[in-house]
């Protein structure tokens, strides 16, 4: 992204007609990186294949190989997006399932918040009460 050039107007108030990036809710930045035409003619100038074919499970998404490292940032950036601090698996995963697909993306979702504090400690009990409240007998006074 650094070689292209970027200019960000911001206007303030009633000035500001076409939303600004901080008023609308975007999904994430590699979702929007991905959409660039430039980044595809850079790509095939840089002579690496893009090839683009239907497949029942890849209709419409990316398929992340099989890198630990860029699939642990697509999780960490879903995980701490701006708009959706520490969501649970199920939110994670349906998010990034709307534009990435790699094999075992479920498991890998729960497995990777697992290993995050904060998720672990918000999230709620799941266990049944221990027993049925049972009444006490009101003594009776004399």
């Amino acid at each position: 992204m650094k070689d292209y050039d970027c200019e960000i107007l911001y206007h303030l108030g009633k000035a500001n007609v076409v939303a600004d990036a901080l008023s609308r809710k975007t999904t994430h930045s590699t979702v929007l990186i991905t959409k660039q035409v430039y980044l595809c003619n850079d790509l095939k100038q840089a002579k690496i294949a893009v090839a683009v074919r239907e497949d029942t499970e890849l209709t419409g998404r990316l398929c992340v190989p099989a890198d630990n490292g860029l699939r642990s940032e697509l999780l960490a950036e879903v995980h701490s997006s701006l708009f959706s601090i520490h969501p649970g698996s199920t939110k994670i995963y349906q998010d990034l399932k709307q534009y990435y697909w790699w094999s075992n993306m479920k498991r890998e979702t729960v497995d990777y918040l697992s290993k995050c504090l904060v998720c672990q400690q918000v999230k709620a009990p799941r266990q049944k009460p221990g027993s049925l409240l049972q009444p006490l007998n009101v003594p009776k006074w004399k």
